[in-house]
């Protein structure tokens, strides 16, 4: 019987090949919980297929997921914070990467004409990020686009299984150091 590639997506551990295995490898590690490792990796592969939808869209517009974010990110702050205009650190922090990533991103969009950098109003050793008028053009011609693709992904989910899995999601997030930790 060949192994399934697709993940159980019931609320009970699939029967099957993978689960007897699981089943065999908890007799030798009794803290084995094979309903844990089920849910994680269906969890994983989730993850790993939503990733790549998101770099199979994005990359129709020359995109990757954290060049998006950065875009998206100096966009929705033109009109409040700066005029749009953030600094390198503060990208970094908003979009949950290390500042050496922000700097590659940053290089890579200024390259292609997406960014610029201008020195700060308060700090000469700092400089500021802005979206160029072909950024904002890009934003604003995919967006709602992406924003329709995003509605129909998550509209077999009711109101509450949306905030049932954002719950859920964050419970597991909590527990992400425990994988980290030597």
């Amino acid at each position: 019987m060949a192994v399934p590639t697709r993940p159980s997506h019931s609320s009970t551990p699939a029967a099957g090949p993978r689960y007897e295995r699981l089943r065999r490898l908890a007799q030798r590690f009794p803290e084995l919980d094979a309903r844990a490792i089920e849910t994680c990796i269906v969890l994983l592969r989730a993850s790993h297929d939503l990733s790549g939808a998101y770099e199979a869209h994005l990359g129709r517009h020359g995109l990757s997921l954290g060049r998006f974010t950065v875009l998206v990110r100096l966009y929705s702050t033109e009109d409040v914070e700066s005029a749009g205009a953030l600094t390198p650190a503060d990208l970094a922090e908003s979009s949950g990467v290390s500042r050496a990533t922000m700097t590659g991103l940053l290089d890579t969009l200024e390259k292609d004409g997406l960014i610029c950098r201008e020195d700060h109003p308060e700090d000469r050793r700092m400089y500021t990020v802005r979206l160029t008028p072909k950024a904002r053009q890009l934003i604003e011609d995919m967006l709602p686009d992406h924003y329709r693709r995003i509605a129909a992904l998550m509209a077999p989910l009711s109101d509450e299984e949306h905030t049932t899995l954002r719950a859920l999601l964050a419970k597991v997030s909590e527990g992400l150091h425990l994988l980290k930790e030597p």
